[in-house]
């Protein structure tokens, strides 16, 4: 089992049109169902700690209802840990939700910087789908270089912002934004599925592209789970043969006492 960390944005209004958002329900969902079904761990986080604001459910979708029905997702959303008190150390992977809050809080929060740079640091997963990948602005590794520096990425497109309307509204484009801090952006059409895989960063172009995220995380973990059990049998069978060594080294000791 693997534990992997959600993080949430706290923006509650896009930008001062007093339209209403919060983290994308599809986003979280779809991948909590991924993850869940393979027996790993979903915890939450927030830019501000508390509650974070959500977009509207799709009654229509029962991975959303069900998500928003888990009565263990509903506590853990009803009062999120701040970004920045997180333990990175306790987690695997961490996973940024989308939705279009995240443009306003995520790119300049020194605690989620942190968090993610830790974790892969440290030799985990990092995933983010659709404006999730705001959160990946800015992050420094420890090599110096910055998390998307050469890397290719997937994020909502220029052409979705215009599809959205919410090209004059938004602070900047995100794709545009990624390529200026060194990665290479890579799209499908509007709203269609892209996930992208580089290393151990996993990141979607949209809501359409966040359950295929999760499923290559879980891929990734996988790998990891193999190596992990190989290198458990190879210690288990080298502690074997050592200690066979020692019951035939005192049986030879024996064996010459006698004599």
């Amino acid at each position: 089992m693997k534990k992997i960390l959600m993080v949430l944005t706290s923006v509650s209004e896009i930008g001062d049109t007093g339209e209403k958002t919060g983290y994308n329900v599809a986003e979280a969902a779809h991948p909590w169902k991924v993850f869940k079904d393979s027996g790993h761990f979903v915890d939450f986080a927030s830019i501000k700690g508390g509650q974070p604001p959500r977009d509207e459910v799709d009654a229509d979708d029962p991975i959303q209802v069900a998500f928003t029905e888990d009565e263990t997702t509903r506590a853990g959303l009803y009062n999120t840990a701040r970004v920045d008190v997180v333990d990175p150390d306790q987690y695997d992977a961490v996973y940024l939700v989308g939705g279009h809050g995240t443009m306003w809080d995520f790119p300049d929060s020194d605690g989620l910087q942190q968090l993610v740079a830790r974790v892969y640091n440290a030799g985990g997963l990092v995933g983010a789908v659709c404006h999730g990948p705001a959160g990946l602005l800015n992050v420094e590794l420890a090599n110096g270089l910055r998390l998307v520096e050469g890397r290719k990425v997937a994020a909502f497109t220029n052409e979705e912002e215009v599809a959205a309307g919410k090209d004059k509204v938004i602070p900047f484009f995100l794709a545009d934004r990624l390529e200026e801090q060194g990665a290479t952006h890579v799209s499908a059409g509007v709203f269609e599925e892209m996930v992208v895989v580089d290393d151990r960063l996993v990141t979607g172009q949209n809501p359409a592209s966040a359950a295929g995220v999760a499923k290559e995380m879980e891929k990734l973990f996988a790998q990891v789970i193999h190596k992990e059990k190989a290198e458990e049998q190879h210690e288990t069978e080298a502690l074997r043969a050592e200690k066979d060594a020692e019951k035939n080294a005192k049986k030879m000791a024996a064996a010459e006492a006698d004599h």
